[in-house]
This record gives structure tokens, sequence and C-alpha cells, in this order.
């Protein structure tokens, strides 16, 4: 196993702090001591953690898996899955999930006094193709309170879980839409520090995938962090 080389560490800078007090529950989540490096294990390095068989042709379509439409607007997600030097990540595993259009999500903690739509559980997932593109069906997400502060109503958003060739390569982030009024009093999104890296997380209208009569489209590449090098490359 000789072979297997390991993954870079985040970069300083380049991720949100873990605490950040207006963001109230980092406040308690924080580590309040230096935290110690451990090595990547051989199971991290090699082992991805889903089968591909295990995902359905219908998965990627949040509109279809009850028995009837959901309420709300729907849209077309799309976009690409590249590594650190833009090179496309083919075959991984994409999942979504999402409150409904009324910002409400079917978990016995959201206490949210909107309604629940027996047709949407906002939970979806694909695998990208050979040029690391994926594209989902679903309904146009609503804004939430959230009781962080006072007035405190989180953007519409959706979440992403993204996994590269291994457990390593694992991201959890959040995608935004273009023009939400409530991006600038969001504690999560402006966690982010750097204005760049925050409007990396918005995505944008895309009239070629919104289809006449029936869907808006929106586009949002994801870049996971690469390896140093990949094995091909070492081997020359």
């Amino acid at each position: 196993m000789s072979d297997v080389i390991g993954y870079k560490r985040p970069a300083a800078g380049t991720q949100p702090n873990y605490l950040h007090a207006p963001y109230q529950s980092s406040i308690k989540r924080a580590p309040n001591k230096p935290l110690i490096r451990m090595p990547q294990t051989l199971t991290e390095l090699t082992g991805p953690v889903y089968g591909h068989d295990r995902v359905g042709p219908l998965d990627n379509d949040l509109t279809k898996q009850h028995a009837g439409e959901p309420l709300g607007e729907r849209m077309i997600l799309s976009g690409r899955l590249l590594d650190e030097n833009g090179r496309p990540i083919p075959h991984s595993l994409v999942e979504i999930w999402q409150a409904n259009a009324c910002g409400r999500y079917p978990h016995p903690g959201d206490q949210h006094d909107a309604p629940l739509d027996p047709n949407f559980t906002g939970y979806g997932r694909t695998v990208t193709d050979a040029e690391g593109r994926y594209r989902f069906v679903t309904i146009k997400p609503g804004a939430y309170p959230w009781r962080n502060h006072h007035n405190a109503w989180r953007p519409q958003h959706i979440h992403f879980s993204l996994f590269g060739p291994s457990f390593m390569t694992r991201l959890v982030t959040q995608m935004y839409f273009p023009g939400d009024p409530l991006l600038p009093f969001d504690p999560i999104f402006n966690c982010v520090t750097d204005q760049r890296a925050r409007d990396s997380m918005v995505s944008k209208f895309d009239f070629e995938t919104t289809i006449p009569e029936f869907a808006l489209g929106y586009h949002w590449d994801i870049v996971l962090r690469g390896r140093d090098a990949t094995p091909m490359e070492n081997k020359k």
C-alpha cells in the first residue's frame, strides 16, 4: 500500500472559523483547546462508503418521490464537481437536503409554524457523470426563522454533501440563491469572511437549463480540495 497518498489539509484562512460569535451555536460547538492533528488512516484514504448501485434513477428528482406533486416553484439545479485544479471529479456521490417551499423540514426538531408537504421529503442524491456533472429537479426552498437572534431568518438554501474518491474528501456545505435579501443578515453565510469565497456559495440563474413552462434553472459548480498529486502523475 505504499502507493496510497494523502490529501491536503485545509490551508489557513480558506475555511470558516470554528467560532463565529454572531452564529450562536458555534460558541458551544467550537473547540476551546488546540486541535490535535491525527494521521490519515488507510481506511480514510481508500474506502468509499457507498455503493453506486444504491442510487436509484429517480433519486435526483425530488418532485417524483411521492404520489403527488409537491407545492412550490419547480427548479432545475445543475453544475459540476471539480478538484482544486479545475478537473472534473466523475462518479462521485452528491447528496442534497432542504426545507420545503414553506421553509419547513420534515423533522421532529423543526417547530416552524409552517405547513409540511406530504409530497416532499426534501432529500435527493445522484452520482456525477464522466465530466463531473450533476443534476437535480426539486422545489425552491423557503426561508425560515431560526431564533439565533432577534428576527433571525435563514436565507433560501440547499445543503450539499459531496464525496470525492475517498471518505477524506467529503465536504458538507450550503448553496444559496442570487439576490436573496436575507444574505447580508445571515451569520452562517457571513462566517465565511472572504468575499470571493462567499460569492462562490451563491448559485447563478441558468437560462440554458431553464425548461419552458416547467421550471427555472440554476447552476452551481463545486470545488473539492484535491490530492497532493494524482497517483498517475507521481508514477511518471
